[in-house]
């Protein structure tokens, strides 16, 4: 990947159907690793990190051009929230795989080498969301293929709050 390249900083948007929600974006590009293999029940993770070894089994993509230290600060206000539905959209050139979770007052996105995502309400500086409707297991195998093959991979995560 590019590392000149920037991701875009934090998008806000209001809903478009008539009700009072605002969605933040920030967005994450990454890639995978010969090690990926995505076999961990209750977390999935992406690193800034350049190396991976096979023990980490929830890592879904290195070389991370964001950490959630580096995120906006409105986006963070937003997923503090106990009603913040938080979405993380992974995606290759040709496979996609959503996971929702949700947002709490803990989160502080101090991490500065990497995000998890978690099933359960566990929360600490790396923490993007917790009672994710999936973990690395549960991510598509095709897609889990290509980032073992050292696809490139884009992470948008959405949180979504009503106002």
């Amino acid at each position: 990947m590019d590392q000149t390249e920037e991701s875009e900083p934090t998008e806000r948007a209001d809903a478009t159907d008539g009700s009072d929600a605002t969605t933040y974006t920030e967005t994450i590009r990454a890639h995978g690793h010969e090690h990926v293999q995505a076999t961990h029940e209750s977390t999935f993770e992406v690193t800034s990190d350049d190396w991976l070894t096979p023990a980490g089994d929830c890592i879904l993509a290195v070389e991370a051009d964001r950490v959630p230290a580096d995120f906006d600060p409105e986006f963070v206000a937003a997923a503090q929230n106990t009603d913040a539905k938080i979405t993380a959209e992974i995606e290759t050139a040709e496979h996609s795989h959503t996971i929702t979770g949700r947002g709490h007052p803990d989160l502080t996105f101090d991490g500065d080498r990497s995000g998890v995502g978690r099933t359960s309400d566990h929360v600490d500086d790396r923490t993007i969301m917790i009672d994710a409707d999936a973990a690395a297991a549960d991510i598509d195998r095709d897609l889990v293929a290509a980032l073992a093959d050292g696809a490139e991979m884009t992470l948008t995560l959405r949180v979504t709050v009503a106002e």
